[in-house]
């Protein structure tokens, strides 16, 4: 067996115990079965792969550490995205817990000393906290270092020591830090960091920057981006940038999918989100594997 660095991000479902109580058994499960396969999309649209459901949480794989929290800072807001009228009897929220190092994969899962820290963080975040390891934020920008918070040395159980951990916040630092960020020799040139995403479609193309409103992708004159087909709906998806990434949610009758480069399955959305990461394509309205699907290309830049 061989050995590889992979960021391993570990994601479970809080409130759960309290939905079972107000909704039932089989609501219940159908909701939990619906949370942790909307993070499970979003965590896969970023550039994870999914290695297993585990009842309430998810065990997922990244090659970069970067894209790894950039998405887990996201998954409280995937759920919230999500709240019906079963969750708001019976908040159900998320804890993360992210660690890099050597792991290896084997029959369908994973095993190493990364596996068990990611769970362990988990074990010790609180509802919407990202909690994440001393290798991890090593290879962090230094603009995502500042969106951290030291916890100093925590114990974890099954290591001998303490770890050193630390607390993904970027709502503080996005309140608090905005002067941090640019600097001041940036303040002086005046140079400001490049975030946006390119869309193409056929002779159409538009960015849209970090701070530009929303933008809606749809059929009519009401869309800021118009794709005119009979199967894209009139309000079928909005592209915005929210805590730093992009993101794109569906609001359509017949879905939207999204295929990264080098991946060679898509994410399907039926009223679900995910983050937009590298480049790739997105498709309204039709099935993947229809040639004729309304696809847009898209680019995302983010030099921050």
């Amino acid at each position: 067996m061989e050995q590889a660095v992979r960021t391993v991000i570990f994601a479970d479902l809080t409130g759960s115990t309290g939905l079972f109580e107000s909704a039932g058994n089989v609501a219940a499960t159908q909701i939990v079965t619906r949370c942790t396969h909307a993070l499970g999309r979003h965590l896969a649209c970023a550039g994870g792969r999914i290695v297993k459901y585990l009842g309430d949480g998810v065990l997922v794989l990244f090659d970069d550490p970067v894209a790894a929290v950039q998405a887990a800072s996201r998954l409280q807001d995937v759920l919230e995205e999500l709240a019906g009228a079963e969750l708001r009897r019976a908040p159900i929220g998320v804890k993360t817990g992210v660690a890099l190092g050597p792991i290896v994969e084997h029959d369908g899962d994973c095993y190493g000393d990364p596996v068990n820290v990611a769970a362990r963080l988990s074990d010790r975040a609180q509802t919407g906290e990202t909690l994440i390891g001393e290798s991890v934020f090593a290879n962090l920008p230094e603009s995502l270092r500042l969106a951290c918070h030291s916890l100093d040395r925590i114990s974890i159980k099954g290591k001998a020591e303490p770890m050193r951990v630390w607390r993904v916040d970027f709502a503080r630092t996005a309140e608090t830090t905005l002067t941090t960020l640019l600097g001041f020799d940036d303040l002086v040139a005046g140079a400001r960091p490049v975030r946006r995403v390119d869309l193409e479609r056929l002779d159409q193309r538009i960015e849209l920057h970090a701070d530009d409103p929303p933008l809606i992708l749809g059929r009519g004159d009401g869309a800021g981006f118009p794709v005119e087909d009979a199967r894209v709906s009139r309000r079928h998806a909005r592209l915005e940038w929210t805590a730093g990434q992009c993101v794109l949610t569906d609001f359509s009758s017949n879905g939207s999918w999204v295929r990264l480069r080098g991946n060679s399955a898509p994410v399907v959305l039926r009223r679900d989100s995910c983050t937009l990461y590298g480049e790739g394509e997105i498709g309204l309205g039709a099935a993947p594997d229809d040639f004729t699907a309304p696809t847009l290309s898209f680019r995302v830049i983010d030099e921050g």
